[in-house]
């Protein structure tokens, strides 16, 4: 996470907004074939980034229409792209989570440990 900030310099590295504290993000890669899950990286993000990456918690906390607006502001859409966007999102979420289980892959830690 520390390294993420770093390479942030204190901007999201969704929206480049320059903000006070960032939120660290891991990013997975899905091998939906073999049911594996790959770590790939950590990003530093701000809170409303944040917020919009982990909607249906956002939306549960009765915070969605804030994350909407702030989907619709950084990728320049409509609300008829952004809720087409959350749609197909969701549609990929509920697959996934059709697996019984999945490998993890977290060789991406690896550059992290002293041997």
């Amino acid at each position: 996470r520390h390294e993420a900030y770093d390479k942030a310099q204190g901007k999201c590295m969704i929206c480049g907004r320059k903000v006070n504290r960032l939120e660290a993000h891991e990013r997975w890669v899905y091998d939906d074939k073999n049911h594996v899950q790959i770590l790939s990286d950590i990003i530093a993000v701000c809170h409303s980034c944040h917020e919009v990456i982990h909607y249906g918690r956002t939306s549960l906390m009765g915070r969605g229409e804030k994350a909407e607006d702030h989907f619709m502001k950084v990728n320049e859409c409509s609300y008829v792209e952004m809720r087409k966007a959350l749609g197909i999102a969701t549609e990929i979420h509920r697959k996934r989570n059709e697996v019984k289980e999945w490998k993890l892959d977290l060789s991406f830690l690896k550059k992290y440990i002293k041997e």
